[in-house]
């Protein structure tokens, strides 16, 4: 047992120590965070377009990022609906997001020894991987990372306050193993068709499995810091959320690559093991 562990731990040391574990999560995260912009201005444009209130979404980005950044985007979300500069800036966005995922394309034929495919099918394919990670990314913000937040707002109104109790413990204690199928089918989705060869899907269900409990894992650190640290320094609140936000999108990166690189590891060793039957 103590050689096997040794062994596994040997491994994941290697594929720590992969030049592409050092330079891929800064680039995929910096893409993520980006990918945020369009997001904050389509849900601008929604909520303008049915006659929502934008308030909350004000409130929310003054009170968790620097005031710069904040106007930034309450300039693009609290306009009169969409015209050519939103929409440009927009489609622009989302084109630039997804150079992350074509990154991780890249990456995932190198780790897995593949040849790359053409550069139209891996930026048509970057695209379709950018709207799944940011579904996901903001599934996970919304229900995981600010659930709580959220519904306790919601429940401030009068006429859901007799069963705001029920519903709470409910979400509290169903969020998480919903949440974990969620995640690892989509993430298992993405390690699938991110190379541009065809492997077996039980080759992906190793990192699949470590990337969804590892998101788990920090986005619960991350939530516990958003409900109970993140306003506690005043003067310094707003610099430390965003901070704090760009470390968990870099963990939550991370994650998400050496996941690949597991994968890449089992697939490799299923091949020698049918050689070595054969």
């Amino acid at each position: 047992m103590k050689k096997r562990i040794k062994a596994i731990l040997k491994k994941l040391y290697k594929i720590v120590m992969k030049p592409e574990m050092l330079i891929l999560p800064a680039n995929l995260a910096f893409f993520l965070v980006l990918s945020v912009i369009p997001i904050i201005v389509l849900i601008g444009l929604i909520a303008s377009t049915f006659s929502i209130s934008i308030d909350y979404i004000i409130d929310f980005l003054n009170s968790n990022l620097p005031s710069q950044i904040a106007d930034i985007f309450i300039t693009f979300i609290d306009g009169k609906g969409i015209d050519f500069n939103v929409g440009f800036f927009t489609i622009t966005a989302f084109i630039l997001a997804s150079n992350g995922p074509h990154s991780i394309i890249v990456t995932s034929n190198t780790l897995y020894n593949f040849k790359q495919g053409s550069y139209l099918n891996r930026r048509i394919k970057a695209l379709i991987l950018t709207i799944l990670l940011v579904l996901l990314f903001i599934f996970i913000a919304i229900v995981l990372a600010f659930g709580n937040i959220i519904l306790k707002a919601i429940f401030e109104i009068g006429i859901l306050k007799n069963i705001s109790q029920l519903v709470y413990l409910l979400f509290v204690y169903l969020k998480w193993p919903i949440a974990f199928f969620i995640i690892f089918f989509t993430v298992k989705l993405i390690y699938t068709i991110a190379p541009d060869s065809n492997i077996p899907s039980r080759c992906v269900n190793k990192g699949a499995i470590f990337t969804t409990l590892g998101w788990i894992l920090v986005t619960a650190i991350y939530s516990y810091y958003v409900s109970h640290f993140s306003k506690y320094d005043i003067f310094y609140g707003s610099l430390s959320n965003i901070i704090i936000l760009m470390m968990w999108i870099y963990f939550l990166s991370y994650i998400l690559v050496l996941g690949i690189a597991i994968n890449s590891n089992s697939y490799k060793m299923e091949k020698i093991d049918s050689i070595e039957k054969k």
